[in-house]
């Protein structure tokens, strides 16, 4: 009994953040919004990130849309400023127009590559499908209207019990 009140004692101490860079229909926010409820976290945008201000943190998610495969630059860039660190925990998430486990995995690979070749240990991912009316298709009235909807949101939550869960 002892020892499941300190893990929840340690759980309630955990220092979490989420970097987030969200803009069109603010798609990959909305995820944010649900894992953050789940796992206490505060949000920030690349911007607004000291990278030594991660240090403070047990558990940092990284998200944003995908654009041409990949996670946007504000977060490719701030992978790039930050110090090597040891064993880190973090996540990844993302919304796209096009889904799957393998598109996930190929979507995450740019920015899973910069963040364990510094240190950071990503210990799960998640992507869902995003509103997307990029190029042609706005002519169309775009693509996954109405995404990511509340079963979308509560997939996010399930993965971030599914994280605390594995801390």
């Amino acid at each position: 009994m002892e020892n499941k009140v300190n893990n929840q004692k340690d759980s309630l101490s955990m220092k979490s953040l989420i970097v987030l860079f969200s803009y069109h229909h603010n798609n990959t926010e909305k995820i944010a919004k649900a894992i953050s409820e789940v796992l206490n976290a505060e949000i920030k945008m690349p911007e607004q990130i000291n990278p030594e201000e991660l240090q403070n943190h047990d558990l940092i998610g990284f998200g944003s849309g995908i654009y041409s495969a990949k996670h946007h630059e504000s977060l490719l860039d701030l992978a790039d400023k930050l110090p090597e660190v040891n064993n880190k925990k973090s996540f990844l998430f993302s919304t796209a127009g096009i889904t799957g486990k393998s598109k996930a995995y190929k979507d995450h690979t740019t920015l899973r590559e910069k963040l364990e070749s510094k240190g950071y240990t990503i210990i799960d991912e998640f992507q869902c499908k995003g509103f997307n009316t990029n190029s042609f298709l706005k002519l169309f009235g775009g693509m996954n209207k109405g995404r990511p909807n509340d079963q979308d949101l509560k997939n996010a939550e399930t993965f971030a019990l599914k994280v605390k869960k594995n801390l």
